[in-house]
């Protein structure tokens, strides 16, 4: 798999910046891009792209913000043309005018994002952009349109057909191990003794997905715990004493940590392709591995539990697990979807469930977010679709009978007035 990364990484010249530092230009920024615009050259066009990057990369926060604030406005959809468009097609359906309705759709400053991309190595940095106009523009219309059009083309680059999958191991180069200690949201890395526990044990795996024109960026990456049974505590499974099995003993594969890389890629959905690409391989390397599961966090609890004024103490297991198998069975959005975040992610997969376990995270984290509560997300392999069908078609929460039960038993306290 690294050989088939590293062939791919060819086709996109794999450059880290963006090329030698030209020259100062005295045009105006906004010159450069009306400039880059026009430009009928690839030769100018590569350099007029190259210059407004590198114009970028020296800007403080308002001038980048004024750059976004030009764009929004200079190259947005031009609503005119789209409505005469429009009636051209409604009027006479043709080749020629869907055509021109199609080229109507499009606000210029999508051929702008493609343009700055043709630079080498410009990808990453162009994620990086988007990252900056999440931040700065989440309360300006115009900007969170801007964010949809660097979406929309970041969907299409950065589809499940590009990525690559790589294993991540204790061989792996140290600026990308680095990267796994930076990243990892979930459970935090201490040391490199830390990951050495996380990648070396045979009992443990780490997968990472990679795109060509950023080969030396993680996106999103899982780490696995091969185990005997399904574990309920995180604490365990990574404890520093534990003794590891061959990994031809295990019968279950545990996705304890998932983590998005990259901030700039918000929205632009890998986890579920990863997860199903890393079952299917370690299903075909093991054999003997029958239960595919998650030790997942419930960030949504406490938060949840607080703004419901519902009263709760994490060393109270019986009654936080009635409450959290509630939370997860019964706390919805206005959009019918479950409240939590990890939920809505597995059960979108086509996960279900399957148990809650009380003091199963008591990091500082753990207690902060989810009362030291974590869930086990099944993954069916034989029902995998089926659940996931009932989610996307009714937002229908599957969940093991005993979760169901710990539900009910906790509305049944609530509306006797316990």
């Amino acid at each position: 798999m690294t050989l088939l990364a590293d062939l791919l990484a060819t086709v996109f010249e794999r450059r880290a910046r963006i090329g030698p530092i030209l020259r100062r230009d005295p045009r105006s920024t906004e010159a450069l891009i009306a400039d880059l615009m026009a430009a009928t050259s690839e030769t100018a066009a590569l350099a007029l792209a190259r210059r407004i990057l590198q114009r970028y990369a020296e800007m403080d926060d308002a001038a980048r913000l004024a750059f976004f604030r030009h764009i929004a406005e200079a190259l947005g959809l031009d609503a005119g043309a789209l409505r005469a468009a429009l009636d051209a097609y409604d009027a006479e359906p043709s080749g020629n005018s869907y055509r021109a309705f199609t080229a109507a759709c499009e606000p210029p400053r999508q051929e702008l994002i493609r343009r700055l991309n043709q630079v080498p190595g410009a990808t990453e940095h162009l994620v990086q952009m988007r990252d900056d106009l999440r931040r700065m523009g989440r309360t300006e219309p115009a900007l969170q349109a801007l964010d949809l059009d660097f979406r929309h083309l970041f969907r299409a680059w950065f589809n499940r057909g590009f990525l690559v999958l790589r294993p991540i191991s204790w061989e792996s180069p140290a600026h990308i191990l680095e990267k796994i200690i930076a990243y990892e949201a979930v459970h935090t890395i201490h040391s490199w003794d830390d990951l050495r526990r996380r990648l070396v044990p045979e009992d443990r795996r780490c997968f990472a997905f990679f795109h060509p024109a950023m080969p030396d960026e993680p996106l999103i990456f899982v780490e696995v715990a091969l185990t005997k049974g399904i574990p309920g505590s995180i604490q365990a499974l990574l404890a520093e004493d534990r003794a590891p099995m061959a990994a031809d003993e295990a019968d279950t594969a545990v996705f304890y940590s998932i983590s998005n890389c990259q901030p700039g890629l918000a929205g632009i959905s890998f986890g579920n392709s990863l997860i199903k690409q890393v079952v299917s391989d370690l299903a075909t390397e093991l054999p003997g591995l029958k239960t595919f599961v998650t030790l997942s966090p419930v960030p949504g609890l406490v938060r949840w539990l607080e703004a419901q004024e519902i009263a709760y103490d994490p060393r109270d297991s019986k009654a936080m697990t009635a409450l959290a198998a509630h939370y997860l069975l019964q706390a919805k959005r206005p959009d019918g979807q479950p409240v939590d975040p990890v939920t809505r992610f597995h059960l979108g997969n086509g996960a279900m469930i399957q148990a809650v376990h009380p003091d199963a995270d008591v990091s500082e984290n753990g207690l902060r977010q989810s009362a030291g509560v974590m869930v086990n997300y099944l993954y069916d392999l034989a029902r995998v679709e089926k659940y996931h069908d009932r989610y996307a078609e009714r937002h229908e929460v599957t969940a093991a009978q005993p979760v169901r039960a710990l539900a009910a038993a906790r509305e049944k306290a609530t509306a006797g007035g316990g």
